[in-house]
């Protein structure tokens, strides 16, 4: 069995699938070139990525990770380049509307339509479902009169938000300032009105039969790869500073958000 590679989560566009080929072509050499490096195009969906048994090295949620009984491996976590990320291994959620929409704040888009991912997903359901728990009221238990999704992956989120069939959506802040910086004609067109807290990067996992010294040797090259003067234009792209030991104990506080929206009542966006 030759482990796969994939960034598929974060794939959003041509050139973001061609810089990431390039960072794990140069792992799967640096790491004795055991990985084939997986190019799925959509619909393919990530729930079935994560569910193979050959995962090398992959993009991986944390919540659903987290969420796991039996979890692949945890390789390493990238620290996002821009200032707002704090050179730590984090990211948020944007709430989105169109660039040209009267909303200035997330309560403005309150009563019209909210579209999300996919319920397994942090930044596009879980993350947003916490934000939003701080603005239910006794009288207000449902802040949105229609709710559009499962969308299955956040591009179609933007999508829906632009063509008019939601209001507002919930995107990850790391892929959304990866579309803005690989100058997709989406990102231009949406504009945030709200940023919720921090949570974890999505790490890089490997199956857990996938042997140990594959593993260890393919955390070694995540981790030597901001020093590889090869990779240099290649991390700009991707706007990552390094990769850092992903903290299996970081992921607790996507359950923690979970649990604490369903104490109160509120398990799904509404």
């Amino acid at each position: 069995m030759t482990p796969i590679a994939s960034a598929r989560m974060y794939s959003w566009s041509p050139t973001l699938t061609a810089a990431w080929r390039r960072l794990l072509d140069w792992v799967a050499a640096r790491s004795g070139g055991a990985l084939q490096v997986l190019e799925l195009a959509d619909p393919y969906p990530l729930e079935k990525l994560w569910a193979r048994d050959d995962l090398g090295c992959v993009f991986m949620c944390g919540y659903p990770w987290a969420m796991l009984t039996e979890r692949p491996h945890l390789l390493a976590a990238p620290v996002p380049s821009p200032p707002r990320y704090q050179n730590r291994p984090i990211y948020f959620t944007d709430f989105v509307v169109r660039a040209e929409s009267p909303y200035r704040t997330l309560e403005d888009t309150f009563g019209g339509t909210i579209a999300y991912s996919i319920e397994h997903s942090h930044s596009g359901y879980n993350a947003a479902r916490f934000h939003l728990l701080a603005h239910r009221r006794a009288d207000r238990p449902e802040l949105y009169s229609k709710v559009v999704g499962p969308l299955h992956r956040q591009l179609p989120v933007i999508d829906a938000v632009l063509d008019g069939r939601a209001d507002v959506g919930p995107v990850d802040a790391y892929g959304l300032d990866l579309l803005r910086r690989h100058g997709a004609e989406r990102a231009q067109r949406v504009r945030v009105v709200a940023t919720t807290l921090e949570a974890p990067s999505a790490p890089l996992v490997a199956s857990p039969g996938v042997d140990a010294a594959a593993r260890r040797r393919m955390t070694e090259a995540l981790l030597a790869a901001h020093a590889a003067p090869e990779l240099t234009a290649t991390l700009d792209e991707l706007l990552i500073a390094r990769f850092v030991p992903a903290d299996p104990g970081a992921f607790d506080v996507m359950l923690d958000r979970q649990h604490q929206a369903e104490a109160a009542g509120y398990p799904r966006l509404a």
